[in-house]
C-alpha cells in the first residue's frame, strides 16, 4: 500500500514535534541556576579596647544574636567603661558560632575583603581629645584614627586608636560596618552600601 502525501506530512510532522521537545528539555537541563548572594551571619561581635600603655587595661564590650537572625538583632551587652587621659586601641572579634564547637572568624573575612568594607564611628561630643568632634557618620565627616587601609589606601577600621578625654558618666559610642562592594572609594560615607551591624554601646569615661 503506498503512503499517501497526507501521512508523509502527519509522520514527519510528529518527528519534528519530539525533536522539538528534546530540545527544550535538554536546553533546560543545561541551564546554570544562578548563585544565591552569601549573607555574613553575626552571633557575636565584641569592642575591645586595649590601653596603649597598660596591655592589662582591656575593656571587652558585647553584642551578641545566638541565633543569628540578622544585623538589627544584635543585643547590647556592656558598657563601654574606659579611663581618662588614656590613649586605647580598638579592635574586635567577630564570629558567627552559630556552630558554637566551630565558630567562624568573620573578622578574617573582612580582612580579606577589607576592599569592600569600612567601619564608621559617632560619639559624644567631645568624648575624646583624639579623634576630636563627634565622628564621621554624620555629613561634616570628622577625623578617626585608622589604623588600616586597603589596597587602594581607603580606611577599613579593625584597628582604630582613641585618645579619652575628661569624665561622662552617659556617653554613647556608636560603631557601623558597611559592606561597600564595587563602590568603597575614599568619599564613600554610611549611607552608601548595606549595613553588616549598627551598635550604639553607652560611653563611660572615669
Amino acid at each position: 500500500m503506498r503512503t499517501t502525501m497526507l501521512e508523509k506530512v502527519k509522520k514527519y510532522g510528529i518527528y519534528v514535534l519530539l525533536l522539538s521537545v528534546i530540545l527544550v528539555t535538554s536546553c533546560e537541563d543545561d541551564e546554570v541556576p544562578e548563585a544565591e548572594n552569601e549573607v555574613e551571619v553575626f552571633t557575636n561581635v565584641t569592642l575591645i579596647f586595649t590601653n596603649t600603655a597598660d596591655a592589662s587595661d582591656v575593656v571587652r564590650a558585647r553584642a551578641v544574636d545566638p541565633d543569628g537572625t540578622g544585623a538589627d538583632e544584635l543585643e547590647i551587652r556592656d558598657n563601654i567603661t574606659l579611663s581618662s587621659g588614656s590613649t586605647y586601641t580598638l579592635t574586635y572579634e567577630i564570629l558567627n558560632a552559630l556552630i558554637p564547637s566551630d565558630p567562624e572568624d568573620i573578622g578574617a573575612e573582612i580582612l580579606e575583603e577589607d576592599n569592600e568594607h569600612q567601619f564608621f564611628f559617632s560619639f559624644t561630643n567631645n568624648a575624646f581629645t583624639d579623634p576630636t568632634g563627634d565622628g564621621n557618620r554624620d555629613a561634616d565627616g570628622g577625623p578617626i584614627n585608622y589604623n588600616d587601609e586597603d589596597e587602594n589606601n581607603n580606611p577599613v577600621g579593625l584597628s582604630t586608636n582613641w585618645t579619652t578625654g575628661d569624665p561622662i558618666t552617659n556617653g554613647s559610642f556608636r560603631v557601623t560596618l558597611k559592606h561597600q562592594p564595587d563602590i568603597k572609594t575614599s568619599t564613600t560615607t554610611v549611607l552608601n552600601g548595606d549595613t553588616d551591624f549598627d551598635l550604639d554601646f553607652t560611653l563611660i569615661i572615669e
